[in-house]
């Protein structure tokens, strides 16, 4: 018996010793972007409106010295509770910022085609409350949109609708894993406003996941697309990677954006009842289909909520936004993002070796319509001068490189062409019903 054991003991401790001497992965920053050095230690949680029409609000426990910028926190279609997003709604408001999470579904009760308008009227009713709160104190000259998934589309709406005065024109509009967009009022999703009407000077950045990268570049490349009057110089492509070189390892999923905590359940910041309804009032509502969630929408909510906070919610989410916002609020361009080498890094893990970068680029502008019938033109000699990039370039007969000035190797020319935005393809064909 002792014989037969020994094998299935030496089996074991041969697959639990590299886990055990694996490198980890980094932690979060001491201080900066992403970082823990907070202007408070607690956050005062509160709800503002009706069980089925609310917003949850969140800032720092202490009177600010001047107003808090203020950020709108979307949430992927299902995701209604603030819990599933604690992690990163805490590290928002500890660094002094007022976060609204508007909940702008009632769960197998609305309507995509709905949400964009709920939200709108939520923000308003929310902003107003809070305007003369000496803890609040909110900025509507400083404000940004958080937005996942479905919340990215609603984001977009509402910077378009921003004219109309409910909602300020945000400065920055940062969006995780984008869908859930319709392509017209029968399908299920979220349909887009005229996002020409977004402000040229709104700073709009998506970012993806390699491991769910091809429907959210879609809905990217569309979102960016159509919000026509906003320069390239002020949109960024972006993507994070999944790295396995250490335990745990480090993947970029749909979900990755959640960080739950339990401090912020909606269940331990009740919002008020709803009043009585007049019986004299006539019930105009309706059921329809696509008011109940779809399986991968119930599949993607309860992955938000089992989560782990790591890295990719320090150095890839919570850092490129706090950058990104502070640049926004200051009137750079997203362009200005990439000369500083740290929006992209990842810092490394525990054994020295680097996580895998973000990758980032700013997007092609859309190609002017030609008019008049093609004159030939006469090829001129472009080539780069001998360098470390020229050579990269002769190298790959594209001529492209990656943000380091490295050529893409072939194997990535399916993921080159991925990234290309404005490659041609019709709006309609990037729609993606997947919320």
């Amino acid at each position: 018996m002792r014989r037969s054991l020994l094998p299935v003991l030496l089996l074991g401790a041969a697959l639990v010793a590299p886990a055990a001497h694996a490198a980890t992965p980094p932690q979060q920053p001491t201080q900066g972007p992403g970082g823990r050095d907070y202007t408070s230690s607690e956050v005062v949680k509160r709800a503002l409106g009706t069980a089925s029409s609310g917003t949850f609000v969140f800032h720092g426990n202490d009177e600010p010295s001047g107003p808090r910028p203020v950020v709108v926190f979307l949430h992927s279609w299902g995701a209604v509770n603030p819990g599933l997003y604690g992690g990163w709604i805490d590290h928002l408001a500890r660094r002094g910022n007022l976060v609204l999470f508007p909940r702008f579904q009632e769960v197998n009760r609305s309507r995509p085609a709905d949400a964009s308008n709920l939200a709108e009227d939520l923000i308003q009713s929310a902003l107003a409350e809070l305007a003369n709160d000496p803890k609040a104190k909110p900025d509507k000259e400083r404000v940004a949109f958080i937005g996942h998934s479905a919340g990215v589309p609603i984001a977009l709406n509402l910077a378009a609708g921003a004219g109309s005065g409910k909602v300020p024109a945000p400065k920055l509009i940062f969006g995780l894993m984008p869908g859930g967009i319709a392509s017209n009022e029968k399908e299920r999703g979220i349909l887009l406003r005229d996002l020409s009407a977004v402000d040229p000077a709104t700073m709009i950045i998506t970012m993806s996941g390699d491991r769910d990268y091809i429907p959210s570049d879609r809905a990217s490349r569309l979102l960016l697309q159509e919000a026509s009057a906003v320069p390239s110089s002020r949109k960024l492509f972006m993507r994070a990677a999944s790295d396995d070189h250490g335990y745990p390892a480090l993947t970029t999923t749909l979900a990755s954006p959640g960080s739950p905590k339990a401090d912020y359940d909606a269940s331990a910041i009740k919002l008020p009842p709803d009043p009585p309804r007049d019986p004299k009032q006539r019930n105009t509502w309706r059921w329809s289909a696509d008011m109940s969630l779809s399986g991968p929408q119930t599949i993607l909510t309860q992955q938000l909520g089992s989560n782990g906070t790591d890295a990719l919610d320090f150095l890839a989410f919570w850092k490129t936004f706090d950058l990104a916002s502070d640049a926004a609020f200051a009137g750079k361009e997203a362009s200005a993002l990439l000369r500083d080498p740290k929006f992209v890094d990842m810092s490394t893990w525990s054994d020295g070796w680097p996580v895998k970068r973000l990758s980032a680029q700013v997007p092609k502008a859309a190609a002017p319509e030609s008019k008049g019938e093609p004159t030939p033109r006469r090829k001129l000699n472009m080539a780069p001068p001998e360098s470390k990039h020229g050579l990269a370039h002769r190298a790959d007969p594209k001529g492209r490189v990656d943000e380091r000035g490295t050529r893409i190797s072939a194997s990535n020319d399916a993921q080159a062409q991925e990234l290309s935005i404005g490659s041609g393809s019709k709006a309609g064909s990037l729609r993606d019903p997947m919320l």
